[in-house]
Parts: structure tokens; C-alpha cells; sequence
């Protein structure tokens, strides 16, 4: 049928809404369908899966006659027998509280111990039902890009889920215990929504694995910025680790502050890599100045084993070598001299 319109025919079928056109532009709706399909279903799965592991921590700080709140966080629940994990700023100067679960059971829970250092805690609860513990990942097979779902407590709104992406990998963390400081390394990135609250909860990829512990949000205000996740990797799990079953971490000291800078040449081309440790401050009285190691050396081995940066040297600074003397390579004025250094305990 057609009618007659200005002397032109009007067809009763428009091609805008027949033909070719038409039927790309439904394949791509339903292509975009079954994509947020696909994209609800993954984190609807972690947000069911983890829920019930995550719970809402209100700790309680001693004061005089008793004790009052003084924070609030989130924990993983890491051993069915009550053990989770959370972060140390969240539990910092308190010995316990509450942790409420999803399934509505609340359980007072006591600090088992806790590392400023990585910002890590453990505490643990007692006298509940045996609990649903999650998954530990591994963060070292993160890649940008990856969808990451965060499950916490985000001011005071227990039982939150967030979605995004890993948005940056390899990042740096500066943390503080009295004067000693630190850097966490490989800190995860992500635009998961994060609040204070969240700290302490679950950083998981699409499979429902822990990857992550969520420690800080970055931005100029509450809930704006990218947030920082405290990575579960073979370094953490030994952390951890040590929290359960000491209480502590132990790690050893050098009395060292550096940063990476470029071999000369020469070096470079006989050691086959291209950066040291520069030494930019000892402590007085230290391992290190006992030993001998002033500023301006270039580090470049630690006990047989190659240093490029501040990292390096922490991953060899374990409780195993307290007190064993380490062979350290440095080079002063372009030349290579040895110094015998006797870590000792990282107060």
C-alpha cells in the first residue's frame, strides 16, 4: 500500500526501522543485553558467594570504666574455626569488638595480632557456629582492566557490594610503625566504589577469589578517587601467616634509606642489569654503619642475591636472617667493595 503525498509515494515500511539497518541495530542491543547480562550475573555470583564471609567489624577502644567504640570496618573470614583477616588501621589501639555477619549472628572478636608495616590484621571470633570462609587468591596474576568486585562495610552499611576494574598494578603504599617505615608494594588500584568502612573487606576477582584487602581511598573526598587494596600474594600470605600463629611479624633491619638509580656503564654491562640501591641516609648506630656502608654507596647485592631498588631489599629483610651476617656488595666511586652486615630484629 501507498499513499500519495506531494506527488511522492510513501512506502508503508520505513528503512530506519526495516531492513539491513533494523537488523544490525537489534543484533547490537541484544549483544549489549546479553553483555550486561553477563556482567550482572559474574558479580551477583561473587556478591552471593562472598557475603556471607565478609563481616562488619565495630571496634571498641579501652577508656576509663570500660570501653567505647571507636571505629568501624570490615573482615574476611579466612578459616572456618574463626580466624579473619582485616586491616591494621581499623583495629589500631583496641584489643577487640563485635563482628556482625550477614546471616545476622554477632560475635565478639580479640586481636590476634597486627602488622602496621603491611597493614594487615588478624583477629579472630569465639563461640559462634562454624563460619563460611573465602577463597585466598593470588594478585599476581592481576591485569589492568580486569573486573574486581569489593564486598565490605561502607560507612556503617553492612554487606555492600561494588564493581569496577583493576585500574593500576605496581603501585606504592608508604606506611609508618613508630619510626620505622615502609613501603607496601604491588598495591592494587581500582575504581571499585570504595568508603570509609570498606577497610578491611574483600578485593575479589570474577571467580569469588580474596585478591585483595581494601586499605584506603584516594580522592579529594569521601568515596571519590581510586581506591588502594593491600594485594594477597605469597608475601602477604606469610604475613598473615605469622599474625595467626605469632602474633607478629619479624623482619630485619639494615638501617638503610635509598632509592633505585642507574648503574654506571661499565658496572651495568658486567653485572647485566641496569639499576642499584642507592644509599641516601644510614642510622647512627645501625647494622649498616657498623658495617661500614655510608651514603652514596650503590648497593647492587644482598647475600648472593641482586637489588635494583627499596623492594628488593625488603623482600631479603625476613625474621630468617635476624642475626645472620649478610654479604653486601656496593659500589663506592665505581668500584666494588664487600661489607659484612649483621641484621638485627626491626623493632
Amino acid at each position: 500500500m501507498s499513499i500519495a503525498v506531494g506527488g511522492e509515494a510513501e512506502v508503508g515500511s520505513r528503512p530506519d526501522l526495516d531492513g539491513p539497518g533494523a537488523s544490525a541495530a537489534a543484533a547490537a542491543a541484544a549483544d549489549a543485553d546479553a553483555a550486561l547480562d553477563a556482567y550482572s550475573a559474574v558479580v551477583s555470583t561473587v556478591a552471593r558467594r562472598l557475603t556471607p564471609t565478609v563481616a562488619s567489624l565495630r571496634v571498641m577502644v579501652p577508656v576509663s570504666g570500660g570501653r567505647r567504640q571507636g571505629g568501624a570496618g570490615s573482615a574476611v573470614v579466612v578459616t572456618p574455626d574463626g580466624f579473619l583477616l582485616t586491616s591494621a588501621h581499623v583495629v589500631a589501639q583496641s584489643s577487640g569488638g563485635v563482628a556482625a555477619f550477614s546471616h545476622g549472628v554477632e560475635l565478639d572478636f580479640e586481636v590476634v595480632g597486627a602488622d602496621p608495616l603491611s597493614d594487615l590484621a588478624v583477629i579472630r571470633v569465639q563461640g559462634g557456629p562454624s563460619l563460611a570462609a573465602a577463597n585466598l587468591g593470588d594478585a599476581d596474576g592481576l591485569v589492568v582492566g580486569q573486573l574486581v568486585v569489593a564486598v565490605g562495610n561502607p560507612l556503617g552499611y553492612a554487606g555492600s557490594v561494588s564493581a569496577g576494574v583493576v585500574s593500576g598494578l605496581g603501585r606504592s603504599m608508604a606506611t609508618q610503625a613508630g619510626r620505622s617505615a615502609r613501603l607496601v608494594e604491588n598495591v592494587i588500584q581500582t575504581d571499585a566504589a570504595l568508603h570509609p568502612g570498606n577497610s578491611g573487606g574483600a578485593l575479589a576477582d570474577s571467580r569469588a577469589e580474596v585478591v585483595g584487602i581494601n586499605t584506603a581511598v584516594v580522592g579529594p573526598g569521601i568515596g571519590q578517587g581510586l581506591g588502594m587494596a593491600v594485594p594477597i600474594n605469597g608475601a602477604t600470605r606469610q604475613i598473615v601467616a605469622a599474625l595467626m600463629r605469632d602474633g607478629r611479624v619479624r623482619r630485619a633491619y639494615l638501617g638503610v634509606a635509598g632509592g633505585s638509580r642507574p648503574l654506571p656503564p661499565r658496572q651495568a654491562e658486567r653485572l647485566g642489569r641496569a639499576r642499584g640501591l642507592e644509599v641516601v641516609s644510614v642510622v647512627a648506630d645501625s647494622p649498616a654503619a657498623r658495617a661500614g656502608l655510608k651514603p652514596e654507596d650503590l648497593i647492587v647485592e644482598v647475600d648472593g642475591v641482586a637489588v635494583e631498588d627499596v623492594g628488593d631489599l625488603q623482600r631479603l629483610m625476613t625474621a630468617e636472617r635476624i642475626g645472620k651476617g649478610l654479604q653486601v656488595e656496593a659500589l663506592r666511586r665505581g668500584e666494588t667493595q664487600s661489607f659484612r652486615v649483621t641484621p638485627c630484629e626491626l623493632a
